[in-house]
C-alpha cells in the first residue's frame, strides 16, 4: 500500500486540539481553576477536617445500617480504613474519595438524562449508542491525552478522564431500565391522563429504579479503577503512591497503597450493591 499517501492524521488531531484549547480557553481556565479550588477545599479542608475516628465510624454506621443492620460490612469498614490511616495514607485516601465521589455524581447527572433521551427518542439512541461504544473501547489511558490538553495537570483532569470513562454505564443502564417498563404500565398511566413529567417521575424512574442503580455501581467503580491512571497526570492520592512505587521499585509500599484502594473499593461497591438490592 506505498503508492498511497500517509494521511495527516496526527497533524490535524494536533490542530484541531490546539483549535479547542485556544478557541474554549474561556471556558476550559476558569473550570480549572474554580473547580479545582472547590475539589481541594473538600478534600484538605472538609473530608481532612474531619478527624479519621470520626470519619471511620460514620462509614461504619452507613454500612451497618444500609446493610439491614448486620455487622460484617460494619466491622469490615472500620478495620479497612483503620489500617489506612495506620499506614499513613489518609490525606491519600481523602484526596481518592473526593475525585471518586465528584466524577461519579458528574457522571451520573449527565448519564441519566442523557439515557432518558435515548430511552424516549430513537434518533438519538441511533446517534448516541455508536458513541457510548466509543467512550467504551477507548484505551483508559487515551482520556488522559485531551484531559491534560484542556486542563494541564492536578485533579481537574483527572475528573474529566473519569468522567468520559465512567459515564456509559449509567447512560446505557438508564435507557434499558426505562425501555423495560411493562407496557401495559405505560399505558394505564396514558389512560389515567398522566402528563409525559409524571409518567416518567411516578412510573418509569421508580420501576426502572434497580437497573439504573446497577448502572450508578458500575459508574463508581470504573471511576475508582481510573485513580492510578489518573495519577500520571497529577491526580493526587492512592493512585500515586501505587505510581511511585512503581516508578521506584518500591513494592512495599505500593503493596501497602495498592490494598487500600482494594478496601475503599470493596466498601463502595457492598455499599451500593445493598442500597440496590434493597430497591428490589
Amino acid at each position: 500500500m506505498d503508492f498511497i499517501p500517509e494521511l495527516p492524521i496526527a497533524d490535524a488531531a494536533k490542530t484541531f486540539t490546539e483549535w479547542m484549547t485556544d478557541a474554549f480557553s474561556f471556558l476550559f481556565d476558569p473550570i480549572n481553576k474554580h473547580f479545582g479550588d472547590f475539589m481541594e477545599f473538600v478534600a484538605d479542608d472538609l473530608l481532612m477536617s474531619i478527624p479519621p475516628v470520626i470519619f471511620i465510624l460514620l462509614v461504619a454506621l452507613l454500612a451497618f445500617f444500609v446493610s439491614g443492620k448486620k455487622f460484617g460490612l460494619a466491622i469490615f469498614s472500620i478495620i479497612g480504613l483503620w489500617l489506612i490511616d495506620n499506614q499513613g495514607h489518609w490525606e491519600d485516601l481523602m484526596s481518592t474519595v473526593t475525585l471518586v465521589l465528584i466524577a461519579s455524581l458528574l457522571s451520573v447527572i449527565i448519564g441519566v438524562p442523557i439515557g432518558i433521551l435515548m430511552s424516549k427518542n430513537k434518533v438519538a439512541n441511533a446517534v448516541i449508542s455508536p458513541i457510548l461504544d466509543f467512550m467504551q473501547t477507548m484505551p483508559a489511558f487515551v482520556y488522559l491525552i485531551p484531559a491534560v490538553a484542556f486542563f494541564g495537570i492536578g485533579m481537574v483532569p483527572g475528573v474529566f478522564a473519569s468522567l468520559i470513562f465512567a459515564t456509559p454505564p449509567t447512560v446505557r443502564f438508564t435507557n434499558l431500565g426505562i425501555r423495560q417498563v411493562s407496557k401495559e404500565l405505560v399505558e394505564a398511566a396514558d389512560a389515567f391522563g398522566s402528563t409525559g413529567r409524571q409518567k416518567l417521575f411516578k412510573v418509569e424512574l421508580p420501576m426502572a429504579k434497580t437497573t439504573i442503580m446497577a448502572g450508578i455501581n458500575q459508574t463508581v467503580m470504573l471511576a475508582l479503577s481510573m485513580v492510578v491512571i489518573a495519577s500520571m497526570i497529577g491526580a493526587p492520592g492512592l493512585g500515586r503512591e501505587v505510581l511511585s512505587a512503581l516508578q521506584r521499585a518500591q513494592v512495599g509500599s505500593g503493596f501497602v497503597a495498592g490494598i487500600g484502594i482494594v478496601i475503599l473499593a470493596i466498601i463502595i461497591d457492598r455499599i451500593t450493591q445493598t442500597i440496590n438490592k434493597k430497591h428490589d
